[in-house]
């Protein structure tokens, strides 16, 4: 299955706890960390929520 990098871009301050949670089941802690996950819907999905405070690359 592919995989997708997901990279924190920007802060959760002044964000919905809903998206500093989102953010957290991710994995990503400080702005500009990167990780990988499989690319399901998801993590899609999760990603979708909080698309203005990453960036997203396929692997």
């Amino acid at each position: 299955m592919a995989k997708i990098k997901v990279t924190k871009v920007k802060s959760a301050i002044n964000r919905t706890q809903n998206q500093k949670r989102t953010l957290q089941a991710l994995g990503l802690k400080k702005i500009g960390q990167t990780v990988e996950h499989e690319n399901t819907p998801n993590i899609l999905g999760m990603v979708n929520k909080v698309q203005h405070l990453v960036s997203i690359e396929t692997v």
